[in-house]
């Protein structure tokens, strides 16, 4: 399968779960602002690992828990809403690298100043 295809797949997938979650999912569990940062669909379209950046979150492995809980809702939801063969099964990953490009960013700032004198 060609590469650009995945690539749409990908993309298409993380447009709609994160419609999903933002709009339908009613989950008291997920706290937060969640964000879908990236997806990445298995060759065969059985797997989905779903990267999601999580602020704001009351209890942030209480907020992973329920995603991972409600998956199957997100799944059925995905399936009626794309029309692919197989719908993969989805796993959801705490996405950090906002957290890393902050950090970075702070330690940046730290620096540069001493760097003027």
């Amino acid at each position: 399968m060609s590469n650009n295809r995945f690539e749409r797949i990908n993309e298409e997938y993380r447009k709609e779960i994160s419609h999903i979650i933002d709009n339908k999912l009613k989950n008291p569990n997920v706290t937060g602002l969640i964000s879908v940062t990236k997806v990445k669909v298995t060759p065969d379209l059985k797997f989905a690992k779903v990267y999601v950046s999580i602020l704001n979150s009351k209890n942030l492995k209480e907020t992973l828990a329920g995603l991972k809980k409600s998956s199957g809702f997100i799944r059925t939801e995905l399936a009626r809403t794309i029309n692919l063969r197989n719908t993969p099964e989805i796993i959801f990953e705490l996405d950090e690298s906002l957290e890393y490009g902050a950090r970075i960013d702070s330690i940046l700032k730290e620096i540069m100043p001493k760097k003027e004198e």
